[in-house]
């Protein structure tokens, strides 16, 4: 009997140990604006760098020159790096095509994956990573900014209870900047954001992801009865191969989505409005949002992290999830970013042809 209990004691303080560890991750291509997040990252015990992969050198020698990495991080090649330091969990910070050559490359490895939005550039290969994902048991998340935006959860959480807004019947979301190169994007980022091949398209791809990601979420992973989609390019002297402006309006039998998605805004811009047959709730930045019913007059809110927790780091939600201390949140899943793909990509194929993609049968 006490060979027994030390048999478990000994188990359950291995198991207590390695969720304490932190997580080994690697970083799989820096050709992202967003990778500075992660290499410039302070040390806080949760994950530890393990290495870095990426083919263009010079561009590696400036980021490990302005972070302080040590060179050994670095290699040129995705396979020879996970070969050789093992990770348990890699972050894609190269171009949307390039996520499915990570999957790839990890997932039968037993590594984990997180990419940033939107998960891929169409839905066959989209499938294909969520296929090899579930095969291997490896978790597969799209990390979006929105995701860990207070106000956004507070919307939901309004929706749900429907005593403030009734029945959810439409929701409005405006994403975008000035453009790429107006906001002065690194060159290296902005040769594949807009490039059709490596994008899977412009301002619709890049910021249309997110109101699909949303309304994915209010909706419960539901697949939509269709998409339209209209497209335009506003400054073809900047962008010549791609869209720098998008419309989506997504229809489910019982709720409307309308995706306005821009390289034109005069400024940056992240806010929803969420429609019920009783009121409305405008989220317009992270934390600052207007609400309004047939019981309550309009009052303008802000709500706090202590009033409603949010990750606003998606590496230290990604490391909790790892370690099982966290279950996972329907915005990273991949049931619905696969879902979001696949509205991309009928509102892509809308736009281009000028008709409604059906998507099923009301």
């Amino acid at each position: 009997m006490k060979t027994i209990f030390f048999v478990c004691f000994f188990l359950l303080g291995m198991l207590n140990l390695q969720a304490q560890k932190p997580v080994r991750l690697a970083v799989a291509g820096i050709t992202h604006g967003h990778v500075p997040w992660i290499l410039g990252r302070k040390p806080l015990g949760d994950i530890e760098l393990v290495g870095i992969s990426e083919s263009n050198m010079d561009l590696s020698k400036r980021y490990a020159e302005r972070y302080h990495l040590d060179s050994k991080l670095f290699y040129r090649d995705l396979v020879q790096m996970l070969d050789a330091v093992k990770p348990e969990a890699v972050v894609a910070f190269g171009s949307i095509y390039e996520h499915k050559a990570v999957v790839e490359a990890c997932a039968p490895r037993g590594i984990h994956v997180m990419v940033e939005k939107p998960l891929s550039t169409n839905l066959a290969d989209a499938e294909q990573m969520a296929s090899l994902a579930r095969k291997h048991q490896t978790l597969l998340l799209t990390n979006y900014e929105t995701s860990w935006y207070p106000s956004i959860e507070k919307a939901y959480q309004l929706v749900t209870d429907s005593s403030t807004v009734g029945t959810f019947k439409k929701m409005v979301v405006h994403t975008g900047h000035e453009g790429p190169k107006e906001i002065g994007v690194n060159a290296e980022f902005f040769n594949w954001l807009t490039d059709p091949v490596q994008n899977g398209g412009g301002a619709l791809i890049d910021f249309g992801c997110y109101g699909a990601n949303l309304m994915t979420y209010f909706m419960k992973n539901e697949t939509p009865l269709s998409v339209t989609a209209v497209t335009r390019q506003f400054k073809p002297q900047i962008y010549p191969k791609v869209d720098d402006e998008a419309t989506i309006v997504i229809e489910y039998s019982s709720a409307q989505c309308i995706v306005q998605a821009s390289w034109n805004w005069p400024f940056s811009r992240k806010d929803m409005e969420v429609y019920g047959d009783a009121g409305y709730v405008i989220t317009e930045n992270t934390t600052d949002y207007t609400v309004r019913s047939r019981s309550q007059k309009e009052q303008k809110r802000r709500i706090t992290k202590q009033e409603l927790p949010v990750y606003d780091d998606p590496f230290a939600y990604f490391a909790d999830l790892i370690r099982g201390k966290i279950k996972p949140h329907p915005l990273y899943s991949l049931e619905n970013n696969v879902q979001v793909v696949r509205i991309l990509e009928a509102a892509r194929e809308s736009a281009r042809t000028g008709k409604t993609v059906q998507l099923r049968k009301k």
